[in-house]
C-alpha cells in the first residue's frame, strides 16, 4: 500500500520520470528479488515499496528526523569518498545536491515507510539510497528507476551498511533534535519559572509536607526549588548526550570496517562534524557501537529525568490552584478555555494536565527503550526503529509541553494572596516557633488543642498561659522562613552553573 502523495509535495519538477512507465501511473524497478511496480512520480525504488507492502503496521511512520540526519550522513560518505578518488565530480555533486535536498525537507513526502520494519532499520536506508540514487540521477539527466547514473547501493551506499549508517543517523537526529530544540524549550520554561520567583521572593506561605501543613516558606522559595530541578534534569539530559558522539559509521556489517579504505570511519567523522557542527567522533569499538544501544538508553533516561522533575511542577501547580473555593486556590491559572461543556464559569488547569500526560508517556516510551537497550544479540541490536522512534518522539514532546506550559500558564500566573495569607494566619504548625522556648510537648499540646476546639493558635497559647507579648514575638511567620533572597541568590548560581 502506497500512500498517494501529491507531485508537489517534493517541492520538485519532475522530469525524465521513469524507463517502462505504462498508463497506470507505475514503473518497474528491480533489486535482488526480482521486480516490482512503483509509483512514477516518486523516487523511492523497489526495496522501499516492498517494505510498504509488506510492513504497513498502524500508521507510524520513521519520523522524518531520521531522513533528515541520513541526508547528513550520505553527504558526508560522498564527500569522503569523493576526496578519496572513489566517486566522480558529477555523481559527488548531484548525491550532495540531492542529500541536501533531503536535509532541508523537500524530499520528505519520499520517505513513507513505518516504524515497525527491520530491526535494522535497513529499509529505511535503502529509501534513503533509493531516493537519493533517483534524484541524483534525474540532476544528471537519468531516468527514474534506471540506476544510473547513479546507483543506490555502489555510490549512494559506497563504504556503508545499514548496521553502522542507521545508528549515525539515530545519534545523528538524537543530538539535533534536543541540542536544538528540547533542551532550550526545557530552560526557557525554567527561567519563566525562576522569573516568578524573584517576583515573589518575600510572599510568606503556608509550606507543606506529607501533604499537611508545615513551616511558612516563602512563594519565591518554592517556585526557585522547582527552577533549580527543572535545571539540573536539564543539565542531566545534556550530560547524557555525550554517548552520542561516537559514530558507528565505517564500521559497515559486524564492525570490522570491511569494504571500507583506511581512514574511512574517522573521516566521516569528522565530516559530519563539520557538517551537523556538532563535535563527533569514530566511535573507539564498533562492536559496542553496534552491537548495543546503550548512548540511545542513557539519552531516554535522560528524557526521564526531565519529566520526572517536569512532573512535580505540574502536579504542584495544579494543586496549589485547586478551587477556587473549595480547594487550596493559591495560584490563579490564566484561563485559556472553557472547562466544561455543562458547567458554566468553569476553569481547568488543562497545560498542567497535558503535561502530566505528556511525562506519563515519555515514562512508558523510556522503559520501552530499556527493554529494546536489553534486546543486542551478538554483533547487532535490531531493536533500533522502535528506540529512534520513542526517544525523537519523547524529546518532541516534552519540548512542546515546556513551551504551551510557558506560554500559557507559569507567564501568566498569578497569586491569591487573600488566600495565601489566611492560610499562614490559620496555621497550627507556626508553634514550632514556640517549641524551643516552652518546649515540644507543651507546644504539641497548644497545637493539638486549638485544633480540637477550632481556635486560632495564638487564643490556644494564650489560654495555656503564654504571655501575649511573648507570643507575638516568637510567632513572625517572616521571621521563619530564613533569608529568602539569599536563597534565590544561591539558587541563581545553581541555576548559571548548569547552564554555563
Amino acid at each position: 500500500m502506497s500512500p498517494q502523495t501529491d507531485e508537489s509535495d517534493t517541492g520538485l519538477t519532475m522530469q525524465n520520470v521513469a524507463i517502462g512507465t505504462g498508463a497506470t501511473g507505475k514503473r518497474t524497478e528491480t533489486d535482488s528479488m526480482g521486480q516490482i511496480e512503483v509509483p512514477a512520480t516518486h523516487y523511492w525504488g523497489a526495496q522501499t515499496e516492498r517494505s510498504l507492502r509488506h510492513f504497513s503496521i498502524g500508521d507510524d511512520r520513521m519520523p522524518k528526523a531520521v531522513y533528515h540526519a541520513y541526508g547528513y550522513v550520505k553527504k558526508a560518505a560522498a564527500l569522503v569518498n569523493h576526496a578519496g578518488g572513489r566517486l566522480d565530480d558529477a555523481r559527488k555533486d548531484a548525491i550532495v545536491q540531492a542529500a541536501d535536498e533531503a536535509i532541508a525537507g523537500r524530499l520528505d513526502a519520499q520517505f513513507p515507510l513505518f516504524v515497525w520494519q527491520t530491526g535494522s532499520g535497513t529499509q529505511s536506508n535503502m529509501n534513503t539510497n533509493e531516493v537519493l540514487a533517483n534524484r541524483a540521477s534525474q540532476l544528471l539527466g537519468g531516468h527514474l528507476g534506471a540506476k544510473t547514473p547513479v546507483h543506490p547501493n555502489d555510490h549512494v551506499n559506497l563504504g556503508q551498511s545499514s548496521n553502522d549508517t542507521f545508528p549515525t543517523a539515530m545519534h545523528v537526529a538524537t543530538l539535533l533534535k534536543i541540542r536544538g530544540d528540547t533542551l532550550p524549550q526545557v530552560r526557557s520554561l525554567a527561567e519563566a519559572i525562576m522569573a516568578k520567583a524573584d517576583r515573589w521572593v518575600d510572599v510568606v506561605k503556608t509550606g507543606r509536607t506529607h501533604l499537611q501543613d508545615a513551616t511558612p516558606i516563602t512563594v519565591g522559595q518554592e517556585w526557585s526549588g522547582w527552577a533549580v530541578q527543572v535545571h539540573q534534569a536539564a543539565d542531566r539530559l545534556e550530560q547524557s548526550l555525550e554517548g552520542l558522539t561516537d559514530l558507528a559509521a565505517g564500521g559497515t556489517a559486524v564492525g570490522t570496517g570491511l569494504n571500507t579504505p583506511a581512514g574511512f570511519a574517522e573521516e566521516i567523522a569528522a565530516k559530519l562534524s563539520e557538517l551537523t557542527g556538532e563535535s563527533l567522533r569514530t566511535a573507539p569499538s564498533k562492536f559496542a557501537a553496534q552491537g548495543s544501544l546503550d548512548a540511545m538508553v542513557a539519552v531516554s533516561a535522560g528524557l526521564r529525568a526531565v519529566a520526572v522533575a517536569l512532573m512535580k511542577v505540574a502536579n504542584d501547580m495544579r494543586w496549589l490552584a485547586s478551587g477556587p473555593r473549595a480547594g487550596l486556590h493559591e495560584l490563579r491559572l490564566p484561563a485559556n478555555e472553557p472547562g466544561s461543556s455543562i458547567m458554566p464559569g468553569k476553569v481547568n488547569p488543562t497545560q498542567q494536565e497535558a503535561m502530566v500526560m505528556v511525562c506519563l508517556q515519555v515514562l512508558g516510551e523510556d522503559s520501552i527503550v530499556a527493554m529494546a537497550g536489553s534486546q543486542g544479540n551478538f554483533e547487532l541490536n535490531a531493536m533500533r526503529p522502535i528506540v529512534i522512534n520513542n526517544v525523537l518522539h519523547s524529546a518532541t514532546i516534552l519540548g512542546d509541553a515546556c513551551d504551551k506550559l510557558r506560554q500559557f500558564s507559569v507567564e501568566g500566573t498569578e497569586l491569591d494572596r487573600d488566600q495565601i495569607d489566611r492560610f499562614v494566619g490559620a496555621s497550627l504548625m507556626l508553634v514550632t516557633a514556640l517549641s524551643p522556648v516552652i518546649g515540644y510537648d507543651q507546644a504539641s499540646a497548644i497545637a493539638h488543642k486549638a485544633d480540637d476546639e477550632g481556635t486560632t493558635l495564638r487564643e490556644a497559647a494564650l489560654a495555656s498561659g503564654v504571655d501575649a507579648d511573648d507570643f507575638d514575638r516568637i510567632v513572625d511567620p517572616g521571621a521563619m522562613v530564613g533569608d529568602p533572597r539569599r536563597d534565590l541568590a544561591v539558587s541563581r548560581d545553581t541555576r548559571r552553573a548548569h547552564t554555563g
